[in-house]
């Protein structure tokens, strides 16, 4: 693509990495776009509706208990202050004793964040930046590294399915010479990556649905928020009083976070390398049709030069070799 821009421009020449982040900058901002449209269109007229049932529920509340509207207005403003530091309209566990503060740092450090449990304290608060700066910094390194055991481990295994399918470990040519080992692709490695997150998750829905109280979509949903760490807080799992005596399912429930967290992190690295690959697909493209065009100007700029000169046409002056006739002759080119 460079030789294409060399005779333009040549100060204005981006690399290959470079223009692959511009492109990718690109699509990503249309595909926001394009999905906070759809989205819009989808939980926008809900928003509204939402909000004229709590506007005439606000009404009759203030009506029936005869409570002016900035009293009621106070109390509720109270209640959410109140929310920040973990009281809730329905008894739930206890937030910051040990196994609940160990919840917190586990959603902290994963950058999941479901917003449920936040500090209060100033010194809470501050401390947290520091914390969570070393914690979020040491899980990426360990996700890196779980990522690079699972594709040495996802390796060998296709490679062995590969050797037995084929009866050997490599493949030799005509001349006897053994060819280069064979490697999985990329998307055979993502292929097995996304049923074993299918399996975790599915698996992770069907103990969340019967101790959560949720529908099995609404489990599915869960878990694709908090394995992607998006962690919206609409769904959060062990929250509810009963489950302080449950020991056995806290532990299954920060367990299933950490596969899960690990293997989507892993599936999000291997879907990104087919991304570049495709982002060099276009790049190409984009160089070709540069070049194509380049090349049709190229053919077009003598038609343009004779179609729009105002000079007249070019003529060309050769001797005459006949001897009896010495001058020079003028011929149209």
């Amino acid at each position: 693509m460079k030789k294409y821009f060399s005779c333009c421009c040549p100060s204005l020449i981006p690399s290959r990495e470079t223009a692959r982040f511009y492109l990718l900058f690109v699509l990503i901002a249309l595909y926001m776009l394009a999905g906070a449209a759809i989205f819009s269109s989808l939980e926008r007229p809900a928003e509204l509706q939402a909000h004229l049932l709590w506007e005439r529920r606000l009404q009759d509340f203030r009506h029936e208990h005869n409570i002016s509207y900035e009293d009621l207005k106070s109390l509720l403003h109270h209640y959410e202050e109140a929310r920040t530091a973990g009281i809730r309209t329905e008894q739930g566990r206890a937030l910051w004793d040990i196994p609940g503060a160990f919840y917190f740092v586990g959603t902290v450090v994963s950058t999941i964040g479901f917003g449920v449990t936040a500090p209060s304290t100033l010194t809470g608060k501050v401390l947290l930046v520091f914390y969570g700066l070393l914690g979020c910094s040491s899980t990426i390194l360990f996700f890196n590294l779980f990522l690079e055991r699972v594709i040495t481990l996802l390796s060998f295994l296709i490679f062995w399915c590969h050797r037995r399918r084929g009866g050997h470990s490599g493949l030799e040519d005509s001349d006897g010479n053994r060819n280069e080992e064979w490697k999985p692709s990329v998307y055979q490695v993502t292929l097995i990556l996304f049923v074993a997150v299918l399996l975790v998750a599915c698996g992770a829905a069907s103990l969340y649905s019967a101790m959560e109280g949720w529908s099995y979509l609404e489990s599915l949903y869960f878990c694709f928020v908090a394995f992607s760490t998006v962690g919206f807080g609409d769904f959060v799992s062990g929250q509810r009083e009963h489950h302080e005596d449950t020991r056995v399912y806290q532990v299954g429930n920060c367990l299933l976070m950490l596969l899960g967290v690990c293997c989507t992190y892993s599936l999000f690295n291997a879907i990104s390398v087919i991304i570049k690959q495709g982002l060099n697909w276009m790049l190409r493209t984009l160089a070709w049709m540069y070049s194509g065009i380049c090349n049709y100007r190229l053919q077009l700029r003598p038609l343009f030069k004779l179609c729009f000169s105002d000079s007249e046409p070019p003529k060309c002056y050769c001797e005459d070799n006949n001897p009896h006739r010495q001058q020079v002759q003028a011929v149209s080119c």
